[in-house]
């Protein structure tokens, strides 16, 4: 078997549950698993391991999936050239205010915790990944990576409630 027939083999169910948890939509992340794949093939001579393969593979993905709204119209960049998924359809004006103070409200929660706790919490909430998968990526137990999430929560929530 091939080394990339062997990775796609192993990791295609976390990337393609990683992209479901990004894009909510079955179909699209089936195409875009293909792709990150794909992607993957012509990039895997330049992979150096520097990072988990899983990690590398959904770093791919994200940026497949990235692509994919910037091309829908379905994203702007922000101030910080970061890319913010825009809704499918229009909230009244209430709610944009609502979603928008509370997920400036997260941002800032989840981006004032310190790492570990931001990348479990972030590998858990929005990849997906297991306990299991996520004490992998990190060299450490589920149990670890099961506290370390529920940690991070706990960071997030006290950091919400001291910047209202």
């Amino acid at each position: 078997m091939s080394e990339l027939a062997e990775i796609y083999r192993i990791y295609f169910d976390d990337v393609y549950r990683y992209l479901l948890a990004l894009s909510h939509d079955a179909q699209l992340a089936e195409e875009l698993t293909s792709e990150t794949f794909c992607r993957a093939m012509r990039a895997l001579p330049g992979f150096r391991g520097a990072c988990d393969i899983r990690v590398w593979l959904c770093q791919i993905a994200k940026n497949c999936f990235y692509t994919e709204q910037k091309r829908m119209g379905r994203i702007e960049l922000l101030g910080d050239g970061k890319m913010e998924a825009l809704p499918a359809s229009a909230p009244s004006l209430e709610e944009q205010l609502t979603d928008r103070d509370d997920a400036a409200r997260i941002r800032a929660a989840l981006h004032s915790a310190p790492e570990p706790y931001k990348e479990v919490f972030l590998w858990r909430a929005l990849g997906g990944l297991s306990f299991r998968t996520i004490g992998q990526l990190f060299g450490k137990s589920e149990n670890w990576a099961c506290v370390t999430y529920h940690r991070a929560k706990t960071i997030i929530r006290k950091n919400m409630e001291g910047s209202t």
